[in-house]
């Protein structure tokens, strides 16, 4: 028979110096001991895999060590010490409540806590796992815990501290457990693989210790299965194959994509990845942590945030300083949009393969979308470029001189990115503006009024309607695709007013009460006002309060023109329709004048209706 045992188990530590990660815990522990404040009730709770059932054999085998060193840790000569190391200390009592979480299984304890000890000073009673014990169990233990035998320590451990009733808690000192850091598990493994004669690289001990997750439990049972795939000569490579771990390499070369735009490869890696087995939310849970780290490499002062060897944080800190910080904003934006839409997606492919396509082109963007630079200052980021004669503010009928032209139009951002910049043509830039505006003016009312219908059905005239009520020159003849001071006929507005409740077709209610509504045009200096009925004061108040103000928006969009004005009001109540029955008792009456068999039935049987 083999005498191999797990890593987990050689190298658990069994002293407070060994123990790993938890240093405030040994020291607090260490001191009361030191000074003779013992409690009789501790809660040690944390995640898995951290030391809270190892501390609590330390403790108890501390307590009862009858020649303990200056620094208050265990001799391990003592008979206490021996007896506990060879399993057979009838001092210390572990107890396992995820199977023993009975009333007569608490019962047997506290007879048991009767008993003083036969070696050392105390009896400790360790008990794992404690929330799942049931609630008559916990209430059996309370009156046990609340005033032990002098002799008796309870160490309770868990890793779901919020199932744990008050009145428990209450009674105990509660050390909460961390996780272990990553450099933490990378310094034990390196320790662990240097006692075994094993080969291993800082990297693949990074990748073990990420997929730990902070468990030093966990981190060595992956050390032997790696070392049991590998051998004593651990590869990389090897690593990530046996562990299923996505390598770095990936989201590298991706970034590389991303930021020459070349959309091809990035699809072409992502299909390599699924290829491999890979799932694809991992892979994008993968992208965004890169992204993530790029950003922390980018800032100055922010190493501690890496938790990498040093050969990637170089690597690292090479890729991110040829991203921009707008670029690694909108990517990590993207990919956590993406992580969040993909369960909801119906073709989860094709929403991360979208996603990866929108990354290819966001660099370009970015580039396009950089500052203005005043005339005569060259930007950083690409050269200087002869200065390009200015716009006008608004067309104007007579030329003016290139001394005096007027500043270039405020104009949305989105329009400036969609617009490239134009070379300066042959002709005066002061001619075009007026060319325009004579071509404009020289068009029939009937053209123009069309030219508004094709604009507003290609959904083309996106301004801003403060900018237009305040802008200086609002009572001119804006260029094409802006809103106008021409106000639409009446006929026109009544059409316009059934393609503004189209837009509400996802809302069938609210679809079918503008489609329905009565229209009422009042002609005023300023403009129009256009007022629409509703049925009930219930509609008029929700649409006052709630919709008024975006029907009106989009209603001047639609006719590109600003002096449209909304107003609603109460339809009137028809004389002559019959007045309808809600009421059970109305129903009730109704249905017996109108039907002689029914009225016969009710006064046969004597039935009352009310």
């Amino acid at each position: 028979m083999s005498d191999y045992i797990v890593s987990a188990r050689k190298y658990r530590p069994d002293s407070f110096g060994t123990l790993i990660g938890q240093d405030n815990i040994a020291r607090t522990l260490k001191n009361s001991i030191l000074r003779g404040q013992l409690a009789h009730a501790y809660l040690f709770c944390g995640p898995r895999g951290v030391g809270k059932t190892t501390t609590a054999r330390i403790f108890a085998k501390m307590i009862n060590c009858s020649n303990p060193s200056e620094d208050m840790e265990p001799c391990g000569q003592c008979e206490s010490c021996i007896s506990f190391a060879e399993g057979r200390s009838y001092c210390i009592h572990e107890l396992d409540a995820a199977s023993n979480n009975g009333v007569e299984d608490i019962k047997n304890l506290m007879d048991q806590v009767r008993i003083p000890p036969q070696v050392g000073k105390y009896s400790v009673y360790i008990i794992d796992e404690v929330h799942m014990l049931s609630q008559a169990a916990f209430n059996a233990f309370l009156k046990t815990l609340e005033e032990p035998p002098a002799h008796a320590i309870f160490i309770l451990a868990t890793t779901e501290k919020h199932k744990i009733l008050p009145t428990i808690l209450s009674r105990c000192q509660t050390y909460d457990f961390n996780r272990i850091t990553v450099d933490n598990i990378v310094r034990n493994l390196r320790m662990v693989a240097s006692s075994e004669n094993i080969t291993i690289d800082d990297e693949s001990l990074h990748v073990i210790a990420h997929k730990a997750d902070g468990a030093m439990r966990d981190a060595l049972t992956i050390f032997d299965q790696t070392v049991a795939f590998c051998g004593t000569d651990v590869k990389y490579q090897d690593v990530l194959r046996n562990l299923n771990v996505l390598d770095y390499e990936y989201s590298f070369s991706l970034v590389d994509a991303f930021l020459s735009g070349d959309y091809p490869k990035a699809l072409l890696t992502f299909d390599e990845i699924l290829t491999k087995g890979f799932n694809a939310l991992h892979f994008v849970a993968a992208l965004s942590s890169h992204l993530r780290d790029l950003i922390v490499s980018k800032g100055g002062g922010m190493e501690a945030l890496l938790e990498l060897p040093e050969s990637l944080k170089a690597r690292y800190r090479e890729q991110a300083s040829r991203c921009s910080l707008p670029f690694l904003y909108e990517a990590l934006d993207t990919t956590t949009k993406c992580e969040a839409g993909y369960r909801a997606s119906v073709n989860p492919r094709l929403h991360i393969e979208f996603a990866l396509m929108r990354l290819s082109f966001i660099a370009s963007n970015v580039l396009n979308a950089q500052p203005v630079v005043p005339s005569g200052q060259p930007s950083a980021a690409q050269p200087a470029q002869p200065a390009q004669p200015a716009q006008p503010a608004q067309p104007v009928m007579q030329p003016q001189s290139a001394a005096a032209q007027p500043t270039q139009p405020t104009q949305p951002a989105a329009a400036q990115s969609a617009q490239p910049i134009q070379p300066a043509a042959a002709q005066p830039a002061s001619a075009q503006p007026v060319q325009a505006a004579s071509a404009q003016l020289a068009q029939p009312e009937e053209q123009q009024r069309e030219r508004r219908a094709r604009i507003s059905r290609s959904g083309a005239a996106t301004i801003s309607m403060k900018a237009v009520m305040d802008s200086p020159a609002a009572e001119s003849k804006p260029a094409e695709g802006n809103a106008t001071d021409a106000i639409p006929s009446d006929d026109e507005i009544r059409m316009l007013w059934q393609r503004l409740a189209d837009t509400y077709s996802d809302k069938p209610r609210l679809f079918s009460m503008l489609k329905s509504a009565e229209l009422e045009i009042e002609e005023k200096e300023d403009g129009k006002t256009i007022t629409f009925r509703v049925m009930n004061q219930a509609q008029k108040d929700w649409v006052e309060s709630k919709l008024l103000h975006d029907l009106e928006g989009r209603f001047r969009k639609l006719a590109l023109c600003v002096r449209l004005f909304l107003r609603v009001s109460l339809a009137p109540d028809d004389p002559q329709a019959p007045r309808q029955a809600y009421m059970p008792g109305e129903q009730a009456k109704e249905l017996i004048s109108n039907n002689e068999q029914v009225k016969n039935l009710v006064q046969d049987l004597g039935l009352d209706i009310k």
